[in-house]
C-alpha cells in the first residue's frame, strides 16, 4: 500500500463557513486537535486516528474535513488526470461502491473547478476499470466516498473528505419550512454567546426547529453526527474500526438527559412548530423539548434567559407585515420582558438592525447560504 500524505503527515483541513474559522479552531482544540491554525474559511490541525474520528464525530461548527491523500505542482489539466490516475484507487473503493468529487480552483491554470473535478473522476474511473475490469459508478449525493480537489496557484492538493458530505447535514431535518437557518450557523450563533445549558435558552420564532436542535444537542453532549451512519473516514486504507468503535461508546456514554425546561421555542405559523417537533424528536431525548404554537408579542416574557433567534427577513413574512414595524415590536418585546436575560439574534438583512431600537453589546459577520448577515449581541438587563 502507498503511503499517503496524511500518513506521512497528519494534518488536515477543516473547511468553514466564513467568519467561523476562530471559533472553530477552538472547539478543535477542545476535541483534542493540536498546532491549531485558523485560515481563511477554514482550519488546520494535527491530530491521530483517534482524534480525527472523534472531530468528525462531534463537531457542530465544521462543515468537511480534508485528509491530503497527494499534494503535487500542477499546470494542466492533463497533469492532474496523470497524478490522480497513479493512485491505487482499490485503496478506498471496494466492488460497488460510488464515488463523486468537488473542486475548488482559484489563481490557478486549471482555472476551472468542474473540469478538473471531471479529470479527476475519469483518472480514478480509468484507473479502477484497468485493475478492476470495472468502471465505479457516481454518486453525487450520497456517495461512500468523496474526493476533495484543491488548486491554488501552481499547487493541487487531492484529498478524501473523513466525514463522507458535508457536516450541516445532522440527519434531524425530516421537516422544513422557508428559508430554514444552516445547522453550521444556528452551532456558530450559540458558540458565539458561549452557550453549554448553564441557563435556559428559548427561541420564540423557531422555524423547523435548527437553533433548537443544535441546543439541544450541545446542552445534552450529544454528538452532532449521531444519527450518521456512514463517515468518510472508514474508506481509508488504515481504517480502525476497533478504535472508531471505541471511540463512539466512549462519547456517547457521555450524552446528558437534559431537562425539559432547559431548550424551548415557539412560532405563529403552526406548520413550522410541527416541523420543529418532528425534526427534535429525531435526536435522542430531544421530544423533551417544548414548542409552543405562540406569537412572540402574546408571550408574557423571559427573564434569566438566553434568547437565540433568526427573524423573518423577507422571505418568511406573512404578506401585509411591515418589517420596520416588526423588528421594533421585537425590539420592545425584548427590552421590557426580558429583563435580566440576554438576547442573540441574527440579522440576514443588515438593513433592520436599526429598526429593532436596542444597542448591542457586539456585532459578528455570519453568512448563511447566500445571505451577507450579522449577528448581533443585546444585554437586557
Amino acid at each position: 500500500m502507498t503511503a499517503y500524505r496524511y500518513q506521512d503527515d497528519p494534518r488536515y483541513f477543516a473547511q468553514t463557513g466564513a467568519g467561523v474559522e476562530d471559533l472553530a479552531a477552538a472547539e478543535l482544540a477542545e476535541l483534542g486537535a493540536g498546532d491549531v491554525e485558523p485560515a481563511v474559511r477554514g482550519v488546520s490541525f494535527r491530530a491521530d486516528a483517534r482524534t480525527a474520528y472523534r472531530i468528525v464525530y462531534c463537531t457542530q461548527l465544521v462543515q468537511r474535513v480534508i485528509a491530503p491523500l497527494l499534494r503535487f505542482k500542477c499546470h494542466n489539466p492533463d497533469y492532474l488526470y496523470r497524478k490522480v490516475y497513479e493512485v491505487d484507487w482499490r485503496d478506498f473503493l471496494r466492488k460497488g461502491q460510488t464515488f463523486a468529487v468537488f473542486a475548488n480552483v482559484s489563481h490557478s491554470k486549471l482555472k476551472d473547478s468542474r473540469f478538473a473535478a471531471l479529470r479527476t473522476k475519469d483518472a480514478v474511473c480509468d484507473r479502477l476499470r484497468q485493475d478492476t475490469g470495472q468502471r465505479p459508478d457516481i454518486d453525487t449525493e450520497t456517495p461512500h466516498l468523496w474526493l476533495s480537489v484543491h488548486a491554488r496557484e501552481d499547487w493541487v492538493t487531492v484529498g478524501l473528505d473523513l466525514a463522507g458530505g458535508s457536516l450541516h447535514r445532522r440527519g434531524y431535518r425530516r421537516q422544513t419550512v422557508d428559508a430554514p437557518m444552516q445547522e453550521t450557523v444556528a452551532a456558530a450563533m450559540l458558540a458565539m454567546v458561549d452557550w453549554r445549558g448553564q441557563r435556559p435558552l428559548h427561541d420564540p420564532m423557531c422555524g423547523s426547529g435548527t437553533i433548537l436542535a443544535e441546543a439541544w444537542l450541545r446542552a445534552t453532549d450529544t454528538p452532532a453526527g449521531t444519527l450518521r451512519r456512514h463517515f468518510g473516514f472508514m474508506q481509508l486504507p488504515d481504517f480502525d474500526i476497533v478504535a472508531w468503535k471505541q471511540v463512539k461508546k466512549g462519547l456517547d456514554s457521555r450524552r446528558k438527559l437534559g431537562r425539559p425546561e432547559l431548550v424551548s421555542g415557539g412560532d405563529v405559523d403552526p406548520a413550522a412548530v410541527e416541523a420543529a417537533r418532528t425534526n427534535l424528536a429525531a435526536l435522542p431525548g430531544g421530544e423533551r423539548v417544548q414548542v409552543a404554537r405562540r406569537d412572540f408579542r402574546a408571550h408574557e416574557g423571559l427573564r434569566e434567559t438566553t434568547i437565540v433567534v433568526n427573524p423573518p427577513y423577507g422571505v418568511r413574512m406573512r404578506r401585509g407585515d411591515d418589517l420596520a414595524t416588526f423588528y421594533k415590536e421585537l425590539g420592545d418585546w425584548l427590552k421590557f420582558r426580558c429583563a435580566s436575560s440576554e438576547a442573540c439574534v441574527y440579522f440576514g438583512d443588515r438593513r433592520w438592525l436599526k429598526s429593532i431600537g436596542l444597542r448591542p453589546s457586539w456585532k459578528k459577520p455570519l453568512r448563511n447560504g447566500g445571505l451577507d448577515g450579522v449577528v448581533a449581541r443585546y444585554e437586557l438587563y
